[in-house]
């Protein structure tokens, strides 16, 4: 054997003994060393997301599995209400935790999942996480090594990016859009915030949970509806 290949053994062996012992320490870790991702799901409004969710949640339980679902305390019954639900347009319905700024949610998943495994973690509306709160789903995944799939929008009825959504596009793992349509035939990629009469609000506060509220549109239309007075360059 030459020197080269011998060098190359005593590399190999080296990375199994290591191999080995990371192996040895995961399985007496309380939190194993699974690849576990951050996923973000997002859409324009009244895509399904939430229908998609809680399929997906079901679909955990039905093989024995825990989850821990989580929806923003603007789906909560009251102002200090620590239980909401996430609800679907075609009726599927669940009860969920709440999250609210400033809520140190790695901290109540890890205690939830001290107490018992957790093997996935739900997040509905998850437009409205902060940035720090994101970066904690990022840990819960790379520290506790449980999955987080989180579904929500990414910009607002002006066009602007969520803090939540804006973050997720940033540092998560797996990106999926869930498509619906404009009335036009188009991919729907904007939210049209309509009043009662239907006509566009183009001002007012960023959050607003009545999805009846809103239309679902292609850029084209949007733009058409927000009165942009950019002139289109191909007529």
């Amino acid at each position: 054997m030459s020197q080269g290949q011998s060098q190359v053994t005593i590399f190999q062996k080296r990375i199994s003994a290591q191999l080995a012992d990371l192996w040895a320490l995961n399985q007496e870790s309380a939190y194993p060393m699974v690849v576990a991702k951050l996923y973000f799901t997002y859409s324009a409004m009244n895509a399904g997301k939430s229908a998609i969710l809680l399929q997906a949640a079901h679909n955990y339980r039905e093989r024995g599995m825990r989850v821990m679902l989580w929806t923003s305390h603007h789906h909560g019954d009251g102002a200090g209400a620590e239980i909401g639900r996430i609800e679907s347009r075609i009726g599927l319905k669940a009860p969920a935790n709440l999250f609210r700024p400033g809520q140190d949610l790695l901290a109540t998943i890890k205690a939830d999942a001290d107490r018992e495994p957790l093997d996935a973690v739900f997040i509905d509306e998850a437009q409205f996480l902060t940035t720090e709160q994101v970066r904690q789903m990022a840990r819960v995944c790379d520290d506790l090594s449980i999955p987080v799939l989180c579904y929500g929008l990414r910009t607002d009825f002006k066009g602007a990016l969520f803090e939540g959504a804006g973050e997720l596009l940033a540092i998560a793992d797996d990106l999926r859009e869930v498509r619906t349509l404009c009335h036009c035939g188009r991919k729907a990629t904007m939210n049209l915030r309509v009043d009662e009469t239907g006509k566009p609000a183009r001002d007012g506060s960023q959050i607003a949970v009545d999805k009846g509220g809103y239309v679902s549109l292609c850029r084209h239309h949007w733009r058409e509806a927000m009165a942009d007075e950019t002139p289109d360059l191909i007529e």
